[in-house]
């Protein structure tokens, strides 16, 4: 390969990555996630009620929201005080289906686990770094939800992470950081299952178009480091 990775990894290699379970010990389930220099707390609180359109339906939800702390850049960003940016919004939105994907809400009964992740430094992956953190806070909140007699069974059906992977001087590479990833050729973002099923692909060619073999290729790549994120996962949960 002749690309040179600026932080010394093999093009298969994800990030230092490392999962605090229990961070905030106020929250009903929260963990830590730091994937190199990214590093974002996420947190579950669960609420004895549901949106307008879910009220006496039997069934609950689960929500999240994203923010990034003004100087988690190397240059300040206001606070998005009055509405979300769109990115912001977008992200939100990823974050809330992708962990919708692996509940049962049915089993939630009529109450909302609200998923806040907050980006205290950014270097690439925020987004993904942000489900496979809040997977962890939600499964201690489904945890302690069972271990106080609010529910009887685990609403959880299965396992969240996601990674990205991009294309950089023609060479496909596994979880980019930022500065990969602003001068990737291609940028996709991958949400799976533990099943290995999809739940989101968000691909783009940055620059030049890609080809079914590459596309091929990072689906690859991503599938590895997903798995290992997995691994890192079942460990923060359970030791």
């Amino acid at each position: 390969m002749s690309y040179q990775r600026v932080d010394n990894r093999t093009f298969d290699q994800i990030r230092n990555t490392r999962i605090t379970p229990n961070f905030a010990p106020y929250a009903e389930g929260s963990a830590l996630i730091e994937v190199g220099k990214t590093k974002v707390i996420c947190t579950a609180t669960v609420e004895e009620r549901v949106p307008p359109f879910l009220r006496n339906k039997g069934t609950g939800w689960v929500t999240a929201e994203y923010a990034m702390l003004p100087r988690a850049t190397q240059t300040r960003t206001n606070r998005e005080i009055q509405r979300p940016s769109g990115r912001t919004q977008e992200i939100q939105r990823l974050i809330g289906r992708s962990l919708r994907a692996v509940v049962d809400t049915k089993l939630l009964g009529e109450r909302q686990i609200f998923l806040d992740c907050d980006v205290m430094q950014a270097d690439g992956g925020t987004r993904c770094a942000s489900i496979t953190g809040a997977y962890v806070a939600l499964a201690l909140a489904c945890k302690r939800l069972i271990s106080v007699g609010t529910l009887k069974k685990s609403p959880l059906i299965g396992e969240v992470a996601a990674i990205s992977v991009g294309i950089v001087q023609v060479t496909a590479l596994l979880d980019l950081c930022y500065e990969e990833d602003s001068n990737a050729e291609v940028d996709m973002n991958i949400v799976c299952t533990g099943a290995g099923k999809f739940i989101e692909i968000q691909g783009t060619a940055e620059r030049a178009p890609f080809n079914r073999e590459q596309m091929t290729e990072m689906l690859a790549l991503a599938e590895k480091g997903i798995n290992e994120l997995f691994t890192l996962q079942r460990y923060a949960l359970n030791g």
